[in-house]
């Protein structure tokens, strides 16, 4: 495979110089200007990229660009391949075109330049998905309100109308919440690297907006009814009921459970080990009878994982045929207005209820919180114990055995 390299087109000029890009291929070359200028001393010549230097704040958007650019003439180059097509320097050069009129154009207008950004990020799908939306919904504002999107308009002003169209617009507090938290983000990115100096974003003022969600988990006898369930006659939930129950018992994300194999089960000491895939951090967690039977069941293994949004679908399922239909009710607000909803518990199970269910029947079973926390990765237990979802039964069925109330 081809490599980009960057040049300057003047390494040894007392003044500001253009940055190449060259890119030889199939004996043939293409030769494009970046359209950068800088002056060599702040030129890093082995690594091909500016130097960061805390005086040279521009430093981190000209390597920005210079990577979307490599990336870029590298993917166009493969696709071609792919595509059964001999790559020119002509066909490549105008997939550089693109990415620098894009550039060009994102410099000051927030929705482009938080797509440019998403471009080039290793964010998971599902965290894409919602900066997305965003993104959507920022475009969907500026059309309908005539609202300047410029970097320099994203202030207090601004904060105030876009709440009240998300408001209008029926989107509930923790979607506002979300997209606030974003538009955050993208103008915390813009600010770093030196795009603008408004700063009115770290306001106070400019704060996200959120409300406790309702999140359920399975009870013990729950998860019980569950695994007692035959499936025998239907593989496809077979498979999604156990992964769920090793999920419930081991409090391993969806992302982890997936990553599994063979290596990480220690049978002989009744342990899995796992290096996390969002905290890159090394877990061990005890494998309990429910778990040791489903890996025997599986010859050693687990049982192969599906698609996030599939699972969540085929969850549903299973809820429903345990007859876990204890209803819920959930008030939100949606539109700014208070909403009640009440839906039957399994309509509410998801991948995440198993990593729930294992903190909150752990804390019930008065597993230290500190040995809970090892193995969820929180790190403040005033954290954790947002994420322990009990009734109000379940903590006075708690406190029955404690010395207070004997």
């Amino acid at each position: 495979m081809p490599e980009a390299k960057f040049i300057l087109k003047e390494p040894t000029s007392t003044e500001d110089t253009l940055v190449y890009l060259m890119y030889r291929f199939n004996n043939d070359k293409l030769k494009y200007s970046t359209g950068i200028k800088i002056h060599p001393k702040l030129w890093n010549p082995e690594k091909q990229r500016a130097k960061e230097l805390r005086t040279f704040k521009e430093s981190s958007t000209i390597n920005f660009l210079l990577d979307k650019l490599d990336a870029t003439v590298n993917n166009s180059y493969r696709s071609l391949l792919l595509d059964d097509t001999l790559p020119t320097p002509d066909l490549l050069r105008t997939d550089l075109d693109q990415v620098l009129k894009r550039e060009n154009s994102s410099t000051k207008d927030l929705a482009l330049f938080a797509e440019s950004i998403l471009d080039s990020s290793n964010r998971k799908d599902s965290s894409k998905r919602a900066v997305k939306q965003t993104i959507r919904i920022l475009k969907e504002f500026k059309t309908k309100t005539g609202k300047s999107l410029h970097f320099d308009a994203i202030d207090l002003d601004f904060y105030d109308k876009y709440l009240e169209y998300s408001k209008n617009q029926g989107y509930s507090l923790n979607s506002i919440g979300c997209q606030i938290k974003n538009i955050k983000v993208f103008m915390r990115d813009a600010f770093e690297r030196g795009l603008t100096k408004n700063a009115q974003f770290k306001s106070k003022r400019f704060s996200r907006l959120e409300e406790e969600a309702v999140s359920i988990y399975l009870s013990d006898e729950e998860l019980k009814i569950v695994a007692d369930l035959d499936l025998s006659q239907n593989n496809r939930l077979d498979k999604v009921r156990d992964l769920f129950l090793v999920g419930c018992y081991t409090g391993l994300r969806f992302s982890d459970l997936t990553q599994i194999s063979i290596q990480n089960i220690n049978k002989e000491k009744k342990l899995i080990r796992v290096r996390t895939l969002k905290t890159d951090e090394t877990v061990v967690i005890p494998i309990n009878n429910i778990v040791n039977k489903i890996i025997n069941k599986y010859e050693g293994h687990l049982p192969t994982a599906i698609s996030n949004v599939k699972m969540n679908a085929y969850l549903k399922e299973i809820g429903e045929e345990a007859k876990l239909d204890e209803p819920i009710e959930i008030i939100s607000t949606k539109g700014g207005k208070r909403v009640k909803e009440v839906f039957k518990k399994w309509e509410l199970i998801t991948v995440h209820t198993a990593r729930r269910s294992f903190a909150t029947n752990a804390y019930l079973h008065e597993v230290p919180s500190i040995s809970i926390m090892k193995i969820t990765g929180h790190t403040t237990e005033r954290n954790f114990l947002k994420y322990i979802k009990i009734s109000q039964e379940d903590n006075a069925n708690k406190l029955l055995d404690h010395p207070f109330f004997n």
